[in-house]
């Protein structure tokens, strides 16, 4: 994520893999582009229980490019483009590279840090998901990765820097993200949603947030390494409407949730660039995929 100068020595940073980070300097432009691979190993019951996945495995290949740009000290704003293939075996492929909903976000320094008096930096972010992607009248379900709704999403974030002996740097990142769709989606035929041809209704999807805290150690000015902790949580998606059959259909999703951690190792070749390397990993949860996701990452400011 975007680079900030620490307090007491000049450490570089690149950003964990999961953590958002807050306003970048005014005037400057920071491009993240992150490639991701997604593998299925298992999945958590409603019980908490872990146990092997159907078959087909769901698999994709992700690209979701960061990019920032500080207007003020204080204040940011930034967007993410998101480009994913996704296969099963033997059962379905995405027709091409798809482009998925945009988020898009004001952020605002509200606190200015004072490392001496351990007064971290606390940020707010205010933002939309934008309907960008495909999700009704799908030649194949791999084509959906859009939820077809507006989607609200609010963040507190905090960002602490300290010295340790050997003069090496730790930062602490910590967060709270919150999602609530704002409308509906009209769907169609073949949506994201799991419906099939000749449907005709609406879905909506269920609000959602994350948790979590990152801890980022600095071996020596360019090496660092890393490491998330986050716990995601998700409501059931509602959808309504009718089939082929004219048959009326309305229904709320099971609600979900996962923990996941994601080591990492980040290499700077200056304050301006650098380059990590990790995978995130879920280890309980409900209702859910459990996945494997090795990902890199590059960070540049201009």
């Amino acid at each position: 994520m975007a680079y900030e100068p620490p307090a007491y020595a000049d450490q570089w940073y690149t950003g964990s893999l999961v953590s958002p980070s807050g306003t970048t300097t005014s005037g400057i432009l920071n491009i993240e582009p992150y490639f991701s691979y997604s593998q299925p190993v298992g999945a958590f019951d409603a019980h908490n229980r872990s146990g092997p996945e159907k078959h087909p495995y769901q698999r994709s290949f992700a690209n979701s490019t960061l990019i920032k740009y500080g207007i003020t000290p204080d204040f940011s704003i930034q967007f993410h483009t998101v480009v994913q293939y996704g296969w099963k075996h033997n059962d379905g492929h995405s027709h091409g590279p798809k482009a998925g909903d945009m988020p898009l976000d004001l952020i605002y320094r509200i606190l200015r840090p004072d490392p001496k008096r351990y007064i971290p930096a606390l940020n707010v972010f205010v933002g939309m998901i934008f309907p960008t992607g495909d999700y009704k009248k799908l030649g194949d379900t791999q084509d959906g990765i859009g939820t077809g709704a507006y989607v609200f999403r609010f963040a507190l974030t905090e960002q602490s820097t300290y010295t340790l002996p050997g003069y090496h740097q730790l930062r602490l990142r910590m967060w709270n993200w919150f999602r609530r769709a704002v409308t509906s989606a009209q769907l169609q035929d073949v949506t994201s949603y799991g419906t099939a041809m000749g449907f005709r209704g609406k879905g909506q999807p269920g609000m959602s947030g994350q948790t979590g805290f990152s801890l980022e150690y600095g071996i020596n000015q360019s090496w660092v390494v890393a490491m998330d902790l986050a716990r995601d949580w998700a409501n059931g998606t509602r959808l309504r409407g009718h089939n082929a059959d004219g048959q009326y259909i309305h229904t709320i999703g099971k609600a979900s949730g996962d923990w996941q951690i994601a080591p990492a190792m980040e290499y700077n070749w200056n304050p301006r660039w650098g380059i990590i390397v990790g995978s995130s990993f879920y280890f309980a949860g409900h209702n859910k995929s459990i996945q494997i996701t090795p990902q890199f990452a590059i960070n540049s400011m201009f």
